[in-house]
């Protein structure tokens, strides 16, 4: 009976896992990588204004 519950642990984990990646992922489809991508552009721009006056 011990076994069962060391092999147990293991699947209620995998599950655990499914579960919170699943949730993770769900604001993903609504939102796309708009806002990093724009966050990016900024900070380029900004790297190019700190060299552009060497």
């Amino acid at each position: 009976m011990g076994a069962l519950v060391w092999l147990l642990i293991p699947l209620v984990a995998a599950v655990a896992a499914g579960l919170w990646g699943s949730w993770a992922n769900r604001t993903r489809k609504v939102r796309s990588d708009g806002p990093e991508l724009d966050g990016y552009a900024r900070f380029r721009e900004a790297m190019d204004k700190s060299h552009s006056g060497t």
